[in-house]
């Protein structure tokens, strides 16, 4: 080869690798094989050897390259996209499934597309749904604390695997869910044990499936128990409702216990009491739900139960690779369990 022809392949090297961006050709080309053979190393083909794999994801580091979901959705038939419907996502719940579901997503090779919603209607829904269809949503996970939600994706005709936390629409979709009815009952059961003659509650608001089910849960441990089932209080998740609902609950002389439905209102409901002069636990016994990170460093630290919201995340997410792939997993992975989280917010009633 003349040196004239030999730097013209130079400067088409390098036009090929720096002045525009990396294509399959490119990466080919580098390892040393051929472009059906990188097709196969994006899409994990099992024939690939170890050996040639490694060098196809090297020329990949070495040239910058980044697959388009275009050329992988060609490929497979797949996009490599999940959409993941959220709603109240400021929450510390929503927030940790949403980033373990990312996390674990990415280790797949997926990624994620995620529209969070506040509390709306079967319209706003029906839209986000829509979205995800149209760019491809290779399967959907819906966080769904409020029956409405369920029921309004029910009626949504996604076409794509579907997987639900917290409450499951009525087409019969998988539901991942933290065992709120067993991690109620400790609690209950807990400050029953301590001595304590009933415990009143500071309950989720109305709707909400975690709220019902510890709210039953609660009631149904005291009944069980013989015990007084008094009026619960109902919240809105927030600290300041437990405060005020706290207040309340601090006027009584008959108030020893307290359960509330989430850790937020548990610290309104430990403020409350603190300003009533209502020592906690020596006259007053509080017990949260959830163990968000902080609730350790309550003052008293918080007896709680504990949700390991990372869990339900990356367990709805093999929930929904199994369905994409056309297999169903056992329904023993549904349910994550609940603990109970003893801490220095619980002991006996005065006089005990």
């Amino acid at each position: 080869m003349s040196p004239s022809a030999a730097e013209g392949g130079a400067r088409r090297s390098r036009r090929s690798f720096a002045g525009a961006r990396p294509v399959m050709e490119d990466v080919a080309r580098r390892a040393g094989v051929s472009k059906q053979t990188v097709s196969r190393v994006l899409n994990d083909h099992p024939a690939v050897r170890a050996e040639t794999r490694a060098a196809v994801l090297e020329a990949m580091r070495e040239l910058g390259y980044r697959p388009s979901r275009s050329a992988r959705s060609l490929a497979s038939g797949r996009t490599r996209m999940l959409g993941v419907l959220s709603f109240d996502a400021g929450r510390y719940g929503p927030a940790a499934m949403l980033t373990a579901i990312d996390a674990a997503a990415r280790e797949a090779g997926y990624l994620v597309s995620s529209i969070a919603l506040g509390t709306a209607g079967r319209d706003t829904v029906v839209e986000a749904v829509d979205r995800l269809s149209a760019e491809g949503a290779d399967g959907v996970i819906a966080i769904a604390p409020q029956r409405w939600v369920g029921r309004a994706l029910a009626e949504t005709a996604l076409g794509t695997p579907v997987v639900v936390l917290d409450d499951a629409p009525a087409d019969g979709a998988p539901l991942v869910t933290g065992d709120s009815r067993s991690g109620a009952r400790q609690a209950t059961e807990h400050l029953l044990a301590l001595g304590h003659r009933t415990v009143f509650q500071v309950a989720g608001p109305a709707g909400w499936t975690s709220a019902d089910q510890r709210l039953t849960a609660w009631r149904g441990a005291l009944e069980a128990a013989g015990a007084q089932v008094p009026e619960p209080l109902f919240g809105d998740w927030g600290a300041e409702s437990g405060y005020e609902l706290g207040r309340r609950l601090a006027r009584s002389a008959e108030v020893t216990a307290v359960f509330a439905a989430n850790d937020q209102m548990a610290l309104g409901v430990l403020h409350a009491l603190h300003e009533a002069g209502r020592p906690v636990p020596d006259e007053v016994s509080v017990v949260g739900y959830d163990d968000i990170p902080e609730a350790a460093h309550f003052l008293p630290p918080l007896t709680t139960v504990r949700t390991d919201f990372a869990e339900i995340g990356t367990r709805s997410l093999r929930w929904l690779l199994h369905r994409i792939d056309g297999a169903e997993p056992p329904p023993s992975d549904a349910l994550v369990p609940a603990e109970l989280v003893v801490r220095r917010s619980s002991g006996p009633p005065p006089g005990r």
